[in-house]
This record gives structure tokens, sequence and C-alpha cells, in this order.
């Protein structure tokens, strides 16, 4: 099979949760260039009109779905519209993730209840919702969004590292589970791209110091998730399950 092969997505339905960010708004553009039909999901239906354009200016196609991703009802309702119209889902993309740098011991319930709702119970829910659709249409590929936080402990982001440290579990137990079943869940790591949910904790210092642990001496930009992104989606990845793919400059490899 030639390489374009391996790498197409003609004919597949993608499902972006997350699909109106930067990061997974980018990684949709990509598979939508691969030939797959992409729903975007999310709750800015600007960001995603523009995003859209985007992708059918360069001959993709996409549509946009509004959800609340935190509500089960709201995803079952999701899945049922999307399999009504496609039949089936191939690729799940779990991208939705707030983030916070409150001072550990001034992190309220409100807080963490909201940050752990968004980052870790809408990613579990929705591999429930999906993945048991997924299972009964003969399988697919399940990316769920990771963190740098998730594998290397990381200042100031507590909640957010707790739950993408859980999103990194729960994506092996599933790959396992589901195994022998043709249903693939690996994790996607990103390393330090500048996004809106961590403009905020980037200060000159923090700056300064990702940096000095980046081999790369740069932040990452987000066409640069798409490579590993097609290869988790696509038959070039038919043999990888239970996979922590990192695009992070090589910030994991720096020790001293």
């Amino acid at each position: 099979m030639k390489p374009s092969e391996l790498f197409n997505l003609t004919g597949k339905t993608v499902v972006v949760i997350g699909g109106t960010g930067e990061l997974c708004g980018a990684m949709a553009e990509g598979m939508a260039a691969a030939g797959a039909q992409v729903v975007l999901v999310g709750r800015d239906a600007t960001k995603a009109e523009k995003r859209i354009a985007a992708i059918q200016a360069d001959g993709g196609a996409s549509c946009f779905e509004s959800c609340e991703v935190t509500s089960r009802s709201a995803l079952n309702n999701l899945a049922d519209r999307i399999h009504e119209k496609a039949g089936k889902v191939d690729v799940l993309v779990n991208g939705a993730g707030i983030n916070s740098a409150t001072p550990f011991l001034d992190i309220s319930d409100e807080e963490m209840d909201r940050i752990i709702s968004v980052n870790l119970k809408a990613v579990l829910v929705s591999c429930q919702v999906f993945g048991a659709r997924m299972l009964a249409t003969g399988g697919g590929s399940i990316i769920n969004l990771g963190s740098m936080s998730g594998i290397i402990p990381l200042s100031r982001v507590f909640t957010y590292s707790a739950t993408k440290a859980a999103v990194h579990n729960l994506s092996k137990n599933l790959a396992r589970e589901w195994a022998t079943q043709g249903l693939r869940v690996n994790t996607l790591v990103p390393g330090f791209f500048p996004a809106e949910q961590n403009r905020k904790v980037l200060t000159p210092d923090r700056v300064a110091s990702i940096m000095g642990h980046t081999p790369m001496k740069r932040f990452g930009e987000a066409r640069e998730l798409i490579g590993a992104t097609l290869l988790l989606a696509s038959d070039a990845g038919s043999f990888i399950t239970g996979s922590e793919i990192v695009v992070d400059g090589g910030y994991a490899a720096m020790t001293i």
C-alpha cells in the first residue's frame, strides 16, 4: 500500500470534540484534507464557522454541532444526530479542556469541579457514548488529548495536571479493553503550544523556563500536530493502541 493510501481518510467520519479550539481545529483541518468528513463539536459557532470556511476553502468537508460535553444526555443526543446523518463514527478526538493557574491552597471546590468535569468526565463519558457505537459498527480510533503535565509534574496547574494524568491512564485502560474489537485508543501529547487555555499561565519567567527545557528552543505550531493525528486516525496506525504519541520539540527528553 502506498503511503498516500495509508494516511487516507476518505469516506471516514471524524468527530472532533473541542474542534473550535486552536489545536484541535488544526487537527480537524488536517483530517479533512486527508478526505474525512469532519464534525466540529463545541459551543462557539463563530469560531466554528471560521474553521469550516478554512476547511472548505481547502476542498474539505466539515460541519458544526453544538454540545455541552459535560452532559451525558447531550453527548448521547450528539452521537444519535451524527449516526443518523453519517451512519457511523470512525474517529473520535476528545480535545475539550480548560486550565487555571490558581495556587494550590486557593483552589475552590467550584473551580476543581469545573476543570474535572470538562477535562476528565467529558472524556470518560464521551468514550462511553461514542465507544459503544463505534464497537457496534466495527471499531475505529479514539484520540484523547493528553498533556506533558500528565507525564511530568508541572507547577501552577494542579487540577489540570491531575485530570490529564487520569486521561492518560484511562486511554491505556480502554486500549487494553477494546484491543481485540477493532477500536484503538491512544493519547496525543502536545508539548508547549500557545493556545487559549494556557496563555494566562505563559508569563515571561515561565516562557523562559519552558524554552530552557525545550531542545528546539521554540513553541510548537498547531499544524505540527497534524502528522501525529493522521498516524493515529488512519490505517497507518493500525497496530498502535495504548500509546502516548508525544509532539514536544524534545521537552520530555530534557533532563539537565
